[in-house]
């Protein structure tokens, strides 16, 4: 059942975001792929991922017009390609597959004492699914919403224009533990009814995990700030009046440099932020339950 679940769940999902354009055709097979090992694995992955997925999809829509406006790259409905799609699931579905090779097929509690190596796993794959989403709530969120044109550089706190890599806000500073709650709020709900209930009365409360996810969120998001404000190039093209991801002529040097791409960025945001949870994680359980 756990298998059937894991092929047809990810092929229905991925026909809705071709349909709604939130993948292309690339996107959805290789969200098929990463969404089966989540699956597969703990039901649990799988309803964080796609708590991220539609909740993620619905904020990069979200006053679309004005970003048409402000971004050079822009798609229609924020189609993402496979190259998106693995740089923000990929660290995801690779830990998952390791937790499967460690626990196997199965939903388990955080518990830090009696099951050291699953709620390590389960930290991390939550780690890494908030960063993206709480990532993305910031920049999809932050960008437009707001009168002043500028935002603050996450490294100097310099006025730097709105769509800059690195830049900064209030808003999007707040959304980024929101977008990371979201799929922390889906893990827990999920582990509710898939846990059985004399294991979730023998075991520490779970509900820290949506409190985790959302400083998971907001960690990832200043590291995908800091990684972009010093690796991921940033210019201000005078001819069209936005800001742009590549120097050339007539494009004015705002910060960062020339190595890494925001698939870059995203991906190594969703690294470190997977490796640094379970450390973030145990302490904070320890205090609050």
């Amino acid at each position: 059942m756990r298998f059937l679940i894991a092929l047809l769940a990810p092929y229905f999902i991925a026909r809705w975001g071709l349909h709604r354009k939130s993948l292309d055709q690339s996107g959805a097979i290789a969200g098929c792929v990463v969404a089966f090992f989540l699956t597969v694995s703990n039901l649990c992955f799988f309803s964080a991922l796609l708590a991220f997925f539609i909740s993620g999809s619905k904020v990069t829509k979200f006053r679309g017009q004005l970003k048409k406006r402000q971004e050079e790259d822009f798609k229609e409905g924020g189609q993402r390609n496979w190259v998106q799609v693995f740089c923000n699931g990929g660290i995801a579905a690779i830990l998952s597959f390791l937790y499967l090779l460690d626990v196997g097929c199965d939903e388990k509690l955080i518990d830090w004492k009696r099951y050291y190596s699953p709620s390590w796993f389960c930290m991390a794959v939550l780690g890494a699914l908030s960063c993206s989403c709480g990532d993305t709530f910031a920049s999809e969120i932050g960008s437009v919403i707001g009168s002043s044109p500028t935002v603050r550089l996450i490294t100097d706190f310099s006025k730097v224009p709105r769509g800059t890599n690195g830049g900064i806000s209030v808003v999007g500073t707040v959304a980024s533990f929101v977008g990371g709650a979201v799929p922390g709020l889906a893990f827990y709900l999920t582990q509710m009814v898939c846990v059985n209930e004399d294991y979730l009365t023998s075991s520490p409360p779970q509900w820290p995990i949506v409190l985790v996810a959302g400083i998971f969120g907001l960690m990832g998001s200043m590291i995908d700030s800091l990684l972009g404000a010093t690796l991921q190039y940033t210019g201000y093209d005078k001819k069209t009046q936005r800001v742009v991801g590549q120097p050339g002529p007539g494009v004015e040097d705002i910060c960062g440099t020339d190595f890494l791409d925001n698939h870059g960025v995203n991906l190594m945001a969703s690294l470190i932020t997977a490796l640094l949870a379970p450390r973030v994680a145990l302490p904070v359980w320890t205090a609050l339950t």
